[in-house]
């Protein structure tokens, strides 16, 4: 996972904008919001189900660096005051406090525009045309009001109200689990060989995992510290949020965070030792502290 991260940083920092000059800030708040730490789950997930699939590694820099840049833009924006108005993300300032509000917005506006830019300019010479733009619509439709945009919008609209089971799960399908599973599936697009059934397996391991990651968010929020968690604890509760733990309580958010767990590993289930990196890597959501 080590090794992953720091490819994944190393990547990023080739493929950002470089200094041209001095005008504006917007070059330096694109490189702060996606170089400043974080746990690189999303291209993690990139490269573990690219390298279970026998791809090349150097092969997965670009979409693991695309869905890094997209999940970054997304934090940058949810910091914001008109969102989640935070202050701190990664024990850090927030963009808009570093920099400021507009300076902000425009760093994730081009976050998420240079993303797509990078896919559609991948130099894979293994990589079909057809896979090609295949890539750039499933990060298009993870990010977008099929997924992550949507699933902010039910979370802005659902605060001080109680929802289903089914109405939290699929906001967090949409907010936190789109991206997730296109981290996979980016990743599976860079196969030649893979088969359609196994492509619905790695997809199903992907939403259970993103269920899980968003679970223990909630969980943390709650039993988490500041210093630790790299952003405000509580915020959640302070918001009045609806979350796993105020709709099922503590233990039986951890129950449920459990078998989403057990999910992504019965999605796995049959598959060879290739895969035990996704496999422990949903053990390592399901036991993080930050």
């Amino acid at each position: 996972m080590k090794a992953y991260q720091q490819r994944v940083d190393d990547a990023l920092l080739l493929k950002l904008p470089a200094y041209q000059n001095n005008r504006t800030n917007l070059q330096a708040a694109m490189k702060y919001a996606a170089t400043n730490g974080g746990k690189r789950i999303r291209p993690v997930l990139t490269y573990a189900t690219g390298r279970a699939l026998g791809v090349d590694i150097k092969r997965l820099d670009t979409p693991a660096c695309a869905v890094e840049m997209m999940h970054a833009y997304s934090l940058v924006h949810d910091d914001l005051p008109a969102m989640d108005d935070d202050d701190l993300r990664r024990g850090k300032p927030t963009c808009h406090k570093q920099f400021d509000e507009a300076t902000a917005i425009l760093a994730g506006d081009a976050l998420q525009a240079l993303a797509f830019t990078i896919l559609a300019k991948n130099e894979d010479t293994q990589l079909a045309s057809d896979n090609k733009l295949q890539m750039i619509g499933v990060l298009g439709a993870a990010s977008g009001a099929e997924g992550m945009a949507e699933g902010q919008a039910i979370d802005l609209e659902a605060v001080g109200k109680m929802l289903k089971l089914s109405e939290l799960e699929d906001m967090h399908r949409h907010k936190t689990g789109a991206l997730i599973r296109a981290s996979v599936q980016l990743a599976a697009l860079c196969s030649a060989d893979v088969t359609e059934s196994v492509r619905l397996r790695l997809d199903d391991y992907a939403a259970a995992v993103g269920l899980s990651f968003q679970i223990v968010d909630d969980i943390l929020d709650v039993v988490g510290d500041t210093a630790t968690l790299g952003k405000s604890q509580g915020a959640d509760i302070a918001r009045n949020k609806p979350t796993y733990p105020s709709l099922l309580g503590l233990d039986g958010a951890q129950r449920h965070a459990q078998d989403m767990h057990n999910a992504a590993c019965q999605a796995l289930e049959g598959l060879g030792d290739s895969f035990d990196e996704l496999r422990d890597l949903s053990a390592y959501v399901l036991s993080r502290s930050h």
